[in-house]
C-alpha cells in the first residue's frame, strides 16, 4: 500500500521577537486611539445601522443644519455630529487595514492548522501500517485513534430497511 504524503501548504516561523514586535504594535495602536469604544454583548443590536442610505441621510442632514444653524436648538450638538463624521472618516481606512490583517492572520492560521492535521492523518496511517510488531507503538496508535471511535459512536445508527 502506497502512503500519500501530505503537502505542506505554508511554512512559517514566528520568532519570539516577531511575536513581541507585533504585540507591541497592537499596544501602540491602542495607545494612539485611547477613546476606542467597547460595546457590551447585545448593545450593537440597539444601535442605528450605518449603511449607505443612512450615511447619505446623516451627512446630508448635518450639512443642511450647518447651512442653517438658526434651526438648531442649543441642546443639539451639531459640532459633535460633524466631529463624529470626521472621526468615522479617519477610522475607516484603519478599520479596513485591520480587517485585511485579520483575514490574513485567519487564513495563515487555517493553513497552518490544515498542514498539521494533514500531516497527522498521513502519520497515523503509517502507525496503522506498522501493525502489532511493537506493543508500545500499537498502544499509542490506539490512544490516538480513540478520538475517531468516540466521534463515530456518538452518531445515531441508521436502521436497516424492513422488508415487507
Amino acid at each position: 500500500m502506497e502512503v500519500v504524503v501530505s503537502v505542506n501548504r505554508i511554512s512559517l516561523e514566528v520568532t519570539p521577537q516577531q511575536r513581541q514586535a507585533a504585540a507591541d504594535a497592537i499596544a501602540q495602536v491602542r495607545a494612539a486611539l485611547p477613546a476606542l469604544a467597547r460595546l457590551q454583548p447585545g448593545e450593537r443590536r440597539e444601535l442605528h445601522g450605518f449603511g449607505a442610505a443612512n450615511e447619505v441621510f446623516a451627512r446630508a442632514t448635518v450639512r443642511a443644519l450647518q447651512a442653517h444653524p438658526h434651526l438648531v436648538p442649543a441642546n443639539m450638538d451639531l459640532a459633535g455630529a460633524q466631529a463624529d463624521l470626521d472621526a468615522l472618516d479617519a477610522l475607516r481606512p484603519l478599520l479596513e487595514a485591520v480587517r485585511l490583517l485579520e483575514a490574513e492572520l485567519e487564513d495563515t492560521v487555517a493553513l497552518l492548522a490544515h498542514d498539521a492535521v494533514d500531516f497527522a492523518y498521513d502519520g497515523y496511517q503509517l502507525l496503522k501500517l506498522s501493525g502489532n510488531s511493537d506493543n508500545a507503538l500499537d498502544a499509542l496508535r490506539r490512544d490516538i485513534g480513540a478520538q475517531f471511535r468516540r466521534r463515530r459512536q456518538g452518531k445515531p445508527q441508521l436502521e436497516a430497511p424492513v422488508a415487507g
